[in-house]
C-alpha cells in the first residue's frame, strides 16, 4: 500500500508511521498460523511452567519466522496444529507429533485438510528459556530441525493446492533439513527407519514417480473442490480424474505413505461430493477406484451404491 507523495507529506509523522506500519502488518503478515497441544502425561514430575515456556516457544517458532519471500495477508495464513504427546525424562524428550494443516474451500466457510500425519519419531531437548535457533543449511538442534521441515513440508503442500508443482521449491528445503538431520543419528529422518516416516513421506512428495499423483492435488483443491459449488458435474468427473491417478500411484507402489495419508484424509470428501452425482456410472466407478486404493473401508465406499 503506497501513499501518493503529495498527501503523504501532508500526514503527521506519527499517523504515516501507523500507515507504514498498517500496511506492513497487512501485506507481510508471517504465513503459519500454527497451535501448539502439548501432552506430558508419559514424563514424569514435569514442572507445568516448564510445557507452557516450551508452548510459547514453539509457537512463537513457528508463527513469528518469515518462511517464504511471499506476501501472505493476515487471513491467508495457512492453519496448522502440532500436537505432541511427550515421554522420556524432563529436558530429554521423546514424542509423537500429529501434524494438520488445512485450507479454505473458495465460496465456502469449509476447510479442507491438507495434511493429517503422525510422526512417531520426535526426539529432542529441550530446557525452560532455551531460545530456538534454525539456520538453514546448518543442523543447529533436532527440535528446530523437525519445526522447520514441517513448516515447509504444509507451504508446499498450500501451494501444489493452487498452482502445479507449486510447493516443489518447499519440499526442497525441507529435503535440506532432512540431509543435515540425518547426520545426527536421531530416528525418522533416515530411510532405514520405516516406510511409515517424515523421510518416505517427503520422498514420496518428490518422486517422479509419483509426479502425477502430484499434480493432481492441484485439480483436486483448485480445480475440484474449489470449483464445486458452481459447477457441480464439472468437479465430480475431476475428482474421478484424480482418482485414477491416486489407483495409478498407489499400483505403482502400495506401500506409500503419502497415499495413505490422502486417502485417509480424503475418503469422506469423495464419498460426500460423489453421493450427489446424477449419474450411476460415476457413483459406481468411484467405489470401485475407492475399493481398490482403500480396501480396508470397502463397506464405508458401499455408501455410493446405494
Amino acid at each position: 500500500m503506497t501513499l501518493p507523495s503529495l498527501f503523504r507529506m501532508r500526514l503527521p509523522k506519527a499517523l504515516l508511521f501507523l500507515a507504514f506500519l498498517f500496511s506492513n502488518l497487512t501485506l507481510k503478515a508471517q504465513e503459519l498460523l500454527c497451535e501448539i497441544n502439548i501432552n506430558a502425561a508419559g514424563v514424569q514430575s514435569v514442572d507445568k511452567r516448564v510445557l507452557d515456556d516450551m508452548k510459547r516457544a514453539i509457537k512463537d517458532f513457528m508463527n513469528q519466522r518469515r518462511w517464504t519471500n511471499d506476501n501472505f495477508k493476515t487471513e491467508e495464513r495457512i492453519k496448522m496444529t502440532i500436537a505432541l504427546s511427550l515421554s522420556g525424562t524432563v529436558g530429554n524428550y521423546t514424542a509423537t507429533a500429529q501434524i494438520i494443516a488445512s485450507r479454505p474451500v473458495f465460496g465456502t466457510s469449509y476447510e479442507t485438510k491438507l495434511i493429517n500425519f503422525l510422526d512417531k519419531e520426535w526426539g529432542f531437548n529441550y530446557v525452560e528459556g532455551q531460545p530456538l535457533d534454525f539456520q538453514p543449511g546448518t543442523f543447529s538442534n533436532n527440535l528446530t530441525s523437525l519445526l522447520a521441515y514441517y513448516a515447509y513440508i504444509v507451504i508446499g503442500l498450500d501451494y501444489d493446492s493452487f498452482s502445479k508443482e507449486g510447493g516443489k521449491n518447499y519440499y526442497q528445503l525441507a529435503q535440506q533439513i532432512g540431509q543435515n538431520g540425518s547426520q545426527g543419528g536421531l530416528k525418522g529422518w533416515s530411510q532405514f527407519d520405516g516406510t511409515n516416516t517424515r523421510y518416505f513421506l517427503l520422498e514420496n512428495l518428490m518422486s517422479a514417480q509419483f509426479l502425477g499423483f502430484r499434480e493432481a492435488l492441484y485439480d483436486y483443491h483448485r480445480k475440484g473442490l474449489d470449483t464445486y459449488t458452481e459447477k457441480p458435474e464439472d468437479a465430480r468427473s475431476l475428482l474421478l480424474e484424480v482418482l485414477r491417478k491416486l489407483k495409478v500411484a498407489f499400483e505403482q507402489r502400495p506401500t506409500s505413505i503419502f497415499v495413505k495419508t490422502f486417502i485417509d484424509m480424503k475418503a469422506p470428501e469423495f464419498i460426500r461430493i460423489m453421493k450427489e452425482a446424477t449419474k450411476p456410472e460415476q457413483k459406481q466407478e468411484a467405489y470401485t477406484l475407492l475399493s481398490a486404493i482403500d480396501p480396508q473401508n470397502t463397506d464405508a465406499y458401499g455408501e455410493l451404491t446405494k
